[in-house]
């Protein structure tokens, strides 16, 4: 990702509530495990693009959005989230010289590290079956990545000449 001027931030919020309308959408039984996390690309996006504006707040803010919406235990996805947007700084400086494989394969790491953490944390409020499908979601993200930077990127550059 090439350096560029800082996003409007009724564009990241406007892409970030988009995002979690896909993310709470409602899909049949079977097709639930195919759904990629649009709110954790979007968040990692934003976090990458532009973080000194999209942070741990951000991804506290929308993640207890999503425990309302999905009637979760009040905390959960705050919490996954806002650590998602944690890891992310973490990996910032590094996330931007790698390539567009490079950074889908750290989509992949990132996202399956929150689904980890989701599927543990899903253990202790209650029985659950753990099997390996919850990395789904994290591997069509990291498969989705390149498309949506590129795009992001495109819409960036037209918005910046507008």
């Amino acid at each position: 990702m090439a350096t560029s001027p800082p996003a409007n931030l009724l564009w990241i919020w406007f892409t970030l509530l988009l995002a979690l309308c896909l993310q709470v959408m409602p899909l049949a039984d079977g097709w639930q495990v195919w759904r990629p996390d649009w709110l954790g690309l979007m968040l990692i996006y934003w976090c990458m693009r532009d973080p000194l504006r999209v942070g741990v707040l951000h991804g506290f803010v929308l993640g207890l959005l999503v425990d309302l919406i999905e009637g979760a235990p009040l905390g959960q996805n705050a919490l996954l989230l806002s650590l998602l947007a944690f890891l992310c700084a973490l990996v910032f400086a590094r996330f931007r010289a790698y390539s567009l494989v490079q950074q889908a394969v750290l989509i992949f790491v990132l996202l399956g590290m929150i689904q980890l953490a989701e599927q543990w944390l899903r253990t202790l409020f209650g029985p659950f079956l753990m099997h390996l499908s919850f990395l789904v979601p994290a591997l069509i993200g990291a498969l989705l990545w390149p498309w949506l930077t590129t795009l992001f990127e495109a819409l960036g550059r037209r918005h910046a000449r507008d």
